[in-house]
């Protein structure tokens, strides 16, 4: 009699039914192979809700605009905004609030499409199942599956929920999408399973998600919805991602950016009114100064660095999906690489082959015509249909080899077989029993252990080779035939022995040379995957991911908790690892200090994807839920884009530092410059308008067009940079202060000097305003590189920033042929001749750079070369 009460508890990991035998899980589920009756189904549904991902978490378009404005930095420009208004400068306060509006713009759309991370994967439960309900065979929607409900499957189909198999014929599943690994799975009802095997090893389970190639099944449903496997993943990706090194490092520069200006202008202020000047001349001094102090124009500069690096990385086959991630790729220090399909083709191979008194072939060589024969018709017939041919990876492999050799492989295969003996775990092997001329034949495939004692022409050097092989990484079956009596176990005793076949998911021709640039970069590689250990160990050897042996770390004993990543510092291959674990594997090298890039294609990379400071998918062979999961995707699947993205990213990241020290290092000119005239009693060198001009010209199209420049041509030479490391730090502080205060010096001394000389204030004020337009266009020569001579660097690589500073001298020019114009920039006293004379004085901050940048390559002539 069938059972109606409801399991009492939800079906979950605790229940370990791959562990069980079938009629306990039944047992357990208070089920039966005929079926749940409707109303059970129906109490199950309200108790576990139905059979689909919960869609994620999602915040309002609203909610995502106004979080564009929750930073130290945005309030500081808000404030700069507001203060302006009240004081009638509308051309400050609107210039602001136009940059503000474009960054929260362009920060609202990436942030707007990261919302869709888990999309994909709600597809993957969605469809129709066969289930058996008031003991009839019944089509219904995949979502209306409960636990202990009895499913039908056959090849081409999904399986829609995790199931605990009742019955199962010649069934083969696709679940690299799970596991990673290439080769289909054989699935059995009635073999034991250890409670601590991995996914990969759970013979007896079905998972939601993946694809069934051939057979037929029936089984038990375990889990649904947010309890299946792929439920855990959607779980993971509903955590808040890791946010890129630029955003960590921006956020820490301009709350250091802000308090120092902050604390600077209440120096002033205090000073100023200490003096009794007039409330009203300070807090428009406070306004010029905030104008000043804080690089408004460096999050458009900022955007446009990432956005011409994202073009750049296009060209290279990378794909950018978010903006900072484009930086982030240069500061990795590891990247932690998927095997399959990444590494590899995807494509299991026979390869080399080893036959009796032959020895070692290559599968192409003609001696090896008998042995591909006999694995053809050894194999299964593949299934053709509007997907291309399926069926077992190991008898694609068999029937692909013998097509490049000239025999009709598929014909082998699909030719009669009197009977055959499926694959199965006790028996290690594979059979076809098919007639010749001369009578029935057995033909044989396996491994060499189950193959080898039943052949008649066995030595000891085919032990030898299956060593060897094994050794080299290959996957060895043996193959052997021989005349048979009748079908059956018991025929396949005395065969011949045709020798051993070696298969392999060979590696993308590129990958060896990327893996080998990746380490010249200092990046170091490892390779998470779900195969074997030894299989592992050989392709990561045959990479050169190590000096040596690669070292391999294998069922972590720390499943499920998250390991000490110093502990895997030595570790170059994860073997045998699922999902989960891949997750907590970035997250533990995390911990030991790494920024953390991870690749991957399939559903089971997702999670590691997301927790990963860059994931990076594959766009060709990856599958959505990768590809949504990650912030950067190969359009070409090809490992050795990934290297150039780094570069790219570094060359971003260089031209964001480029970028910062040109506005600090003007606006800390502009600042120190007012700190001498309050310090030594002298009025304010430079009004409030004039500042924002000499922003505008000398910083809102110069910091940009520094955003253009090429990338130091030692780029990969050079170690990544620390996960902590500051942006502003002690190279950039040095020049930053020596170049603001060459600078200020230079103006103070020109104003200070034009006073004494009886001229009048707002001429004055107009001599500096033009000195400084002409040294500020100087240092942008001076930031174009940290290292190398401003005269080392072609002008015509970065010819936009040519024009730009041509162009600030027009505009300079031009202001004095307008007369209202001139009189609010206060330039009424001052001729085009006095101007134009003051460009000598530009001179003086090129030579102060220059013999700092020489001092600094002889203190540190590891970069001497580079930027000679």
């Amino acid at each position: 009699m069938r059972p109606a009460s409801p399991a009492r508890s939800a079906p979950d990991d605790g229940l370990q039914a791959h562990a069980l035998p079938a009629a306990e899980v039944l047992r357990i589920l208070a089920a039966h192979e005929a079926g749940l009756d409707t109303a059970e189904a129906e109490r199950r549904l309200l108790r576990y809700g139905p059979n689909r991902l919960p869609p994620p978490r999602r915040r309002s378009l609203a909610g995502v605009v106004i979080g564009q404005f929750r930073s130290p930095f945005i309030y500081l420009l808000l404030a700069a905004a507001a203060v302006s208004f009240a004081l009638g400068r509308a051309l400050d306060a609107g210039f602001i609030l136009v940059v503000l509006a474009l960054n929260a713009t362009i920060g609202s759309v990436q942030e707007w499409r990261a919302e869709v991370h888990s999309r994909a994967l709600l597809a993957l439960l969605g469809g129709q199942a066969v289930a058996w309900r008031d003991g009839q065979r019944t089509a219904l929607p995949a979502e209306a599956l409960v636990p202990g409900d009895v499913v039908e499957l056959e090849s081409g189909q999904r399986v829609p929920a995790d199931s605990r198999l009742l019955h199962a014929e010649h069934l083969l599943v696709d679940e690299s999408l799970l596991t990673g690994e290439s080769a289909s799975v054989r699935k059995h009802a009635g073999v034991a399973v250890p409670v601590d095997a991995p996914l990969g090893d759970r013979a007896t389970m079905l998972h939601a998600g993946t694809n069934v190639q051939v057979g037929r099944a029936r089984g038990v449903v375990t889990a649904t919805g947010r309890h299946t496997r792929m439920g855990h993943m959607a779980a993971a990706l509903e955590t808040p991602p890791t946010p890129p090194p630029l955003v960590r490092r921006m956020a820490r520069f301009t709350r250091q950016v802000g308090a120092l200006a902050l604390v600077l202008i209440a120096l002033l202020v205090a000073t100023e009114l200490g003096r009794g000047v007039d409330a009203g001349q300070v807090f428009l001094l406070a306004v010029a100064l905030a104008v000043s102090a804080i690089p408004e124009g460096l999050p458009v500069a900022m955007t446009v660095a990432l956005s011409i690096a994202t073009h750049r990385m296009a060209r290279r086959n990378v794909l950018v999906r978010h903006l900072p991630a484009v930086e982030g790729l240069g500061a990795c220090t590891l990247i932690a690489t998927d095997k399959t399909g990444t590494l590899t083709l995807n494509r299991l191979t026979l390869e080399q082959v080893w036959r009796p008194g032959t020895g070692a072939l290559p599968a192409g060589d003609p001696r090896a015509r008998p042995l591909l024969d006999a694995g053809c018709r050894a194999s299964e017939p593949a299934t053709r249909g509007e997907c291309g041919v399926t069926g077992d990876a190991v008898d694609l492999a068999f029937i692909d080899a013998a097509l490049d050799l000239g025999l009709d492989g598929p014909t082998l295969a699909d030719g009669p077989a009197v009977a055959r003996i499926p694959f199965e775990p006790a028996l290690r092997l594979a059979a076809a029993f098919r007639p010749l001329p001369d009578g029935l034949h057995a033909f044989a495939k396996g491994a060499p252990e189950a193959i080898l004692p039943r052949c008649t022409n066995t030595t000891p050097d085919a032990a030898a080779a299956v060593d060897a092989m094994t050794a080299a990484g290959y996957r060895v079956l043996a193959v052997a035939s021989g005349p048979a009596e009748e079908p059956g176990e018991a025929a396949l005793q005395g065969l011949r022995l045709e020798g051993l076949a070696g298969l392999i998911d060979p590696l993308r021709p590129e990958a060896r040379d990327a893996v080998h640039r990746a380490r010249m970069a200092g990046i170091r590689v490892v390779m998470v995957t779900g195969d074997h250990p030894r299989t592992a160990q050989a392709i990561a050897a045959s990479l050169g991911l190590a000096d040596g042996t690669p070292r391999v770390a294998t069922r972590m004993p720390w499943q499920p908790s998250m390991p000490d990543g110093n502990a895997l510092a030595d570790v170059d291959v994860f073997a045998r690892t699922e999902p989960m674990q891949k997750q907590a594997i970035v997250r533990a090298l995390q911990s030991a200090g790494h920024v953390v890039a991870v690749t991957g294609d399939g559903v089971n990379d997702a999670p590691a994807l997301h927790a990963a400071d860059i994931g990076v998918a594959m766009g060709r062979g990856g599958t959505d839920v990768a590809r949504d999961a990650a912030d950067l995707v190969l359009t070409d699947d090809n490992f050795a884009s990934i290297v150039a993205g780094v570069e790219e990213g570094r060359t971003a990241y260089g031209n964001l530092r480029k970028v910062i020290a040109l506005v600090i290092s003007t606006g800390a000119a502009e600042i120190m410059l007012m700190l001498c005239a309050t310090l030594t009693g002298l009025p304010p060198p430079l009004t409030a308008v004039q500042l924002l001009w000499l922003n505008l010209v000398t910083n809102g199209m110069q910091d940009v067009a520094l955003a253009f420049e090429k990338g130091e041509p030692d780029a990969l030479a050079q170690p990544p940079r620390a996960a902590n490391a500051p942006i502003f730090d002690r190279p950039m502080i040095e020049q930053v202060l020596l170049g603001g205060a060459t600078m200020a010096a230079l103006s103070f001394g020109l104003y200070a000097w034009a006073l004494d000389q009886g001229i009048a204030h707002p001429v004055a004020q107009g001599l500096v305003l033009w000195l400084l337009v002409w040294c500020e266009n100087a240092h942008c020569l001076n930031c174009r590189s940290e290292r190398r001579s401003a005269f080392r660097i072609p002008l015509r690589d970065n010819r936009l920033l040519m024009a730009a500073i041509l162009g600030t001298q027009a505009l300079q020019m031009l202001v004095l042929a307008v007369p209202p114009l001139r009189a609010v920039l206060g330039l009424d006293g001052v001729s085009l001749v006095t101007g134009l004379s003051l460009s000598a004085a530009a001179l003086v901050p090129l030579a102060v750079m220059e013999a700092y940048k020489a001092w600094r390559r002889r203190a540190h002539p590891d970069v001497a070369t580079a930027a000679a």
